[in-house]
C-alpha cells in the first residue's frame, strides 16, 4: 500500500534540506519534526538508491517510494575499522576543523574504511548518546528571526475617519541584529508571506533558516517536537532555499533575538512615531523606513560599530543569493476528482487527466494560475478563471471519443432518467446538449436523479415538465421547484380563469362606439 501524500512530502523535504541545503540532522529534524533515526534512515536509503538533490523532474511520489523502499538483502557484517569518535569529537572543537577533513585523514590511514556519508552517520549516532549541553549559536547568514510586534500602528481612513490598527512585522538577522520592519494590514497568511518577501529583498539575500513564533500563519498545528508548518509558508521557504524551524513553546532562548528586536522596534520606531497621524499604509511605511535607517546606523552602546556595520561585514557576505523571481503567493487545498474528471476551485471546474477520477489531488492557487498535483507530480495547469459555474477543459485530459468511463455514458444516463418519465429524460438530454461536452453535464444529471429518491419519481417528472416549460435546464432549478412545491401547480399559461368568456354583463366593444 502506498505511503500517504504527507509522508512522501516530508521525505522530499528531508532530502532537500539535507542534500540540497546542507543542513545538519538536528536542523532538519527541527524543521520537519522528524526523529533523528528516521532522517538517517531516509538519507541512507537515498545514498543506496543513488539519489541526490534535486530529484529528477519526472520522478513522482510512486517512483521515489519504489526507489527508496526497494527490498534489499541485508549487507554482510563489516570488519572495517571505525574512527576514534572521542578524538573526532575533540578535534571538531578546533577552529576550521570539519568532519570532511577528519574523514579524509581517516581514509588515508584506512583505505578500506567507511565512506564519508556512512562515517558521518556513525558519528551522529555516537554523538546522540552523549549528554550534551545545547548552546545557542548565531552564525553569519544562518538565521532570520521573524514575528509581529505586540503594539500596533493606527491608520486613519481619510474618507470615513475610521481608525484601524496596522500590524508591525519585524525581521532580525541573528549575527548582526540588522533589522527590517514593515506595517501590514493584518497578521493573516498573505500579509505574513509578503513581509518575508519584502524582508529578503531588503537584506539582498536569504538566510539558511527562518525562526518564527508559533502564530497561526506560520504553524498550522503547534507542537513542541513535531509542529506542522503551513503549506504556503513551507513553499515560500523552499522558494528561497530556507528551512523553517519554529521557536519551541516554553523555550524563551529560541526567540530571544526577535523578542529583543521587537522591543527595539516598538521603542525606537512605533514610540517615536506616536505623535504622527497616518492616512495610508504607504505613508506609514515611508516613515518607518526613515526610522529603520536611523536604527540600523545607530552605534551600539557596549560594542563598537552598528547594526549596519556588522551586517556589511558579517551577514551580507554569508547570505545566499535571492532567486531570479520573488515568491508569488499561493494557497494549497485538497480536492477530489469528480466523475467528469474535473476538480472544483471557487465554484469553477478545471479538468485533470481522466485516469484520476475518484483520486484526491492537491491544488495550488495563485492569482493567475491553478495547478493540480497528484502524489507530488503536476498533472494539470490552467489559467485561473473568475467565472463561477463554468468549466475549463483541456482536450488532452478527455478520454477517447469523450467517454469518461464505460460504466457512465450519456445514453445510460438518459435511459435512467426516462424511468421517471419522458420529461425527465428530455431534461437531462437538454442539460448535456447545452454543454461543450456531455460529460460536463453528468454531475447535474446525477443530482436530478437523486432528487427522485428524495421526492419521488412522480414529483420529479412533474418538476422536470415545469423546468422544460420555463426553459430552466439545471439541477438548481429542479431542486427549487420541488422545495417550493411548484411541481403541483399549473404550468404557465394553463391556469384556470385566465380568460374571460361570454356573459350577459360583459360589455363588448360596441358599447364604447
Amino acid at each position: 500500500m502506498p505511503r500517504p501524500r504527507s509522508t512522501m512530502r516530508k521525505i522530499r523535504e528531508i532530502l532537500r534540506l539535507s542534500l540540497g541545503e546542507g543542513l545538519s540532522r538536528r536542523q532538519v529534524g527541527a524543521a520537519t519534526g522528524s526523529p533523528y533515526s528516521t532522517i538517517a534512515d531516509h538519507l541512507a536509503r537515498a545514498e543506496r538508491a543513488g539519489l541526490g538533490w534535486p530529484l529528477p523532474e519526472d520522478m513522482d511520489d510512486a517512483t521515489l517510494e519504489a526507489r527508496l523502499f526497494a527490498k534489499a538483502e541485508a549487507p554482510p557484517a563489516s570488519s572495517r575499522p571505525l574512527p576514534d569518535w572521542v578524538e573526532v569529537h575533540r578535534e571538531l572543537r578546533r577552529k576550521g576543523v570539519t568532519l570532511q577533513l577528519l574523514w579524509m585523514e581517516y581514509r588515508e590511514r584506512h583505505a578500506d574504511g567507511y565512506g564519508y556519508t556512512q562515517s558521518c552517520r556513525h558519528y551522529r549516532s555516537w554523538q546522540g548518546r552523549l549528554d550534551l549541553v545545547m548552546r545557542q549559536e548565531h552564525r553569519a547568514g544562518e538565521k532570520l528571526f521573524v514575528d509581529f510586534a505586540g503594539l500596533t500602528l493606527p491608520i486613519v481612513d481619510p474618507d470615513s475617519g475610521e481608525v484601524w490598527q496596522a500590524q508591525l512585522f519585524v525581521a532580525v538577522l541573528g549575527a548582526s541584529n540588522y533589522t527590517y520592519a514593515e506595517a501590514l494590514p493584518s497578521q493573516e497568511l498573505p500579509h505574513w508571506i509578503s513581509g518575508h518577501v519584502h524582508a529578503f529583498a531588503f537584506f539582498g539575500g536569504c538566510t539558511r533558516i527562518v525562526v518564527p513564533d508559533n502564530l497561526r500563519s506560520a504553524v498550522s498545528r503547534a507542537h513542541r517536537y513535531e509542529p506542522d508548518i503551513n503549506p504556503t509558508y513551507a513553499e515560500m521557504a523552499a522558494h528561497y532555499g530556507c528551512a523553517v524551524i519554529p521557536a519551541r513553546s516554553g523555550r524563551p532562548r529560541d526567540k530571544a533575538k526577535v523578542e529583543t528586536g521587537v522591543l527595539v522596534a516598538e521603542r525606537w520606531i512605533l514610540a517615536a512615531l506616536r505623535q504622527r497621524t497616518f492616512f495610508s499604509l504607504a505613508e506609514a511605511n515611508a516613515a518607518i523606513a526613515e526610522r529603520l535607517a536611523w536604527l540600523n546606523a545607530r552605534p551600539f552602546k557596549k560594542l563598537p560599530g552598528s547594526r549596519r556595520g556588522l551586517f556589511e561585514s558579517l551577514d551580507r557576505p554569508a547570505l545566499r543569493p535571492l532567486p531570479a523571481h520573488p515568491y508569488e503567493y499561493a494557497t494549497w487545498h485538497s480536492a477530489k476528482v469528480n466523475i467528469d474528471y474535473h476538480v472544483e476551485v471557487d465554484r469553477h471546474w478545471y479538468s485533470v487527466p481522466h485516469q484520476l477520477v475518484g483520486q484526491v489531488c492537491d491544488t495550488r492557487l495563485t492569482a493567475a494560475v491553478v495547478e493540480v498535483l497528484h502524489r507530488g507530480r503536476r498533472v494539470a495547469s490552467h489559467r485561473r478563471s473568475t467565472e463561477q459555474g463554468r468549466f475549463t477543459t483541456e482536450p488532452a485530459h478527455m478520454p477517447e471519443a469523450h467517454r469518461r468511463h464505460a460504466a457512465w455514458t450519456p445514453g445510460r444516463i438518459v435511459a435512467w432518467a426516462e424511468r421517471s418519465g419522458p420529461a425527465t429524460g428530455m431534461l437531462v438530454t437538454e442539460i448535456m446538449a447545452s454543454r461543450p461536452h456531455p460529460e460536463q453535464g453528468f454531475r447535474s444529471c446525477l443530482g436530478i436523479m437523486r432528487l427522485g429518491r428524495r421526492y419521488g419519481e412522480e414529483r420529479l417528472e412533474a418538476a422536470a415538465t415545469r423546468a422544460l416549460a420555463i426553459g430552466a435546464h439545471s439541477y438548481r432549478s429542479v431542486e427549487s421547484i420541488l422545495k417550493a412545491g411548484l411541481d403541483g401547480q399549473p404550468l404557465p399559461g394553463d391556469e384556470p380563469g385566465t380568460t374571460i368568456g361570454d356573459h350577459a354583463n360583459v360589455r363588448g366593444p360596441a358599447y364604447y362606439e
